[in-house]
């Protein structure tokens, strides 16, 4: 009975690992795919803010990477990208929007991951409330939630 209990326990422990180091965001580059899990997201640096949102009720506090550094991290600076969720819905960022206190690539929302179900795991967002410029069907249609992609033409 012991011994079953501890297969068990193994079994959980190793599902619970493989889905920690599963892929979440495919970045390809030309012909160069690399493929990130939730660990390598979570180790570029954090930003954090509070913005109301149309698709969540009252003020939410999102976590994510800013895209600026995501950008920069990835040596995309200047090239438009093409941001792709989960059921290939798609949409164009201009290099443009990859600033300072710009859009995050959200991986935490009230300080929870995100499910597909919730807009997760990946949802771009940008702090609607600190600027009013993004309160526009312009920005709106860039945030793309159940991220799972992000190309750049070289």
């Amino acid at each position: 009975m012991m011994v079953k209990w501890l297969m068990a326990i193994g079994i959980l422990i190793v599902a619970v690992s493989a889905k920690a180091d599963e892929a979440l965001l495919e970045v390809k580059r030309g012909d160069i795919i690399e493929a990130l899990s939730r660990a390598d997201i979570s180790a570029m640096p954090a930003t954090e803010f509070t913005t109301s949102t149309l698709w969540t009720k009252g003020e939410v506090r999102f976590t994510g990477v800013l895209l600026k550094d995501f950008v920069d991290a990835f040596d995309l600076k200047g090239k438009p990208l093409t941001a792709t969720a989960i059921n290939d819905y798609a949409v164009d960022i201009p290099a443009e929007d990859a600033v300072e206190g710009g859009p995050i690539i959200a991986y935490l929302m009230n300080g929870q991951e995100m499910s597909p179900r919730d807009k997760g795991p990946l949802w771009i967002v940008y702090p609607y409330d600190s600027n009013v410029e993004y309160q526009s069907e312009t920005y709106y249609s860039r945030s793309i939630w159940q991220l799972n992609r992000i190309s750049v033409a070289e």
